[in-house]
């Protein structure tokens, strides 16, 4: 029978990062009960010791593919709303995925199998079983980037050229769902973003130009990070993100100046990366939406 006694409990997908830790410690600072849907290709065990440690917090591990095993997991523990917190790799997604009955039923019926449309589905799943998939920004509203300049430092001439060129690039590709990232120099686009990565692409894009520049291009050095939402962004899932991770790529690529979307991007170790981004020349800026 399911658990409805006591306040209501959230039901926690948890992806890799530190995104499905930081959306734990705001809910348990409201009070809720989170009940912690593991992905054993995925999840930090750390959420182990943390479920240990405070009684509050329950968890689970299942694989990608046990569809049925999340809806029976939180109908046992009487949830009723759910979100989805950190990354699932895309190559998981279509490379480790082994579906039960469910699962594999819902894959058939569908037309195409982009992660929107997988994730979309899933979402229509768990709410016919009486589950909401709420905002994955849900308990992290001040996360959210802010529109403006971010850091100290503006961006200049030419990375104001780069972020107009970089933004009609990045909403095509995520308007076909590709990725949400493209990585300009001097109006050119260096990299795009698919299966691997926001980092990954970043991390290419400065292999590519250190080999421009020993081949003496004439392209510039200096990279351009450009990170958009989709048009039409569904914010329980696949919510653009950007942290400490991302900033040290940069350094890395060689890339000076970064633009966010306001309003639908996550800044995780918000002060902290900020601060990297300005003692590294970094400029960020957060656009408006449909800017």
């Amino acid at each position: 029978m399911p658990d409805r006694s006591g306040p209501e409990k959230l039901g926690l997908i948890a992806g890799n990062g530190r995104f499905p830790f930081l959306l734990l410690d705001a809910a348990r600072a409201e009070g809720v009960e989170v009940v912690v849907a593991a992905i054993k290709e995925e999840t930090d065990p750390e959420i182990d010791r943390r479920a240990q440690a405070d009684s509050g917090i329950q968890v689970h591990w299942l694989s990608l593919g046990e569809l049925s095993k999340l809806i029976e997991t939180y109908q046992r523990a009487g949830v009723t709303r759910a979100v989805m917190a950190g990354q699932v790799k895309h190559k998981q997604i279509f490379s480790s995925i082994r579906p039960d009955w469910r699962l594999a039923k819902l894959l058939l019926n569908l037309r195409t199998r982009n992660t929107d449309i997988l994730l979309g589905a899933v979402a229509k799943v768990l709410g016919d079983e009486g589950i909401e998939l709420i905002s994955s920004t849900a308990f992290l509203e001040p996360l959210l980037a802010q529109e403006g300049v971010l850091t100290k430092r503006e961006p200049d001439e030419d990375e104001r050229k780069n972020i107009e060129y970089g933004l009609s690039v990045a909403k095509g590709i995520a308007s076909f769902d590709i990725g949400q990232t493209v990585v300009v120099a001097a109006q050119a686009c260096v990299a795009v973003e698919a299966m691997e990565g926001t980092d990954a692409t970043i991390e290419r894009a400065g292999e590519l130009m250190r080999t421009l520049d020993e081949e003496a291009s004439t392209l510039q050095r200096r990279l351009t990070v450009v990170k958009v939402a989709k048009p039409k962004q569904d914010m329980r899932f696949d919510v653009p993100v950007i942290g400490m991770r991302t900033i040290e790529t940069m350094i890395s690529a060689g890339a000076s100046c970064l633009s966010v979307e306001a309003g639908r991007t996550l800044l995780f170790d918000r002060d902290t990366m900020l601060q990297k981004a300005e003692e590294s020349g970094i400029a960020i800026v957060g656009v408006p939406r449909g800017y």
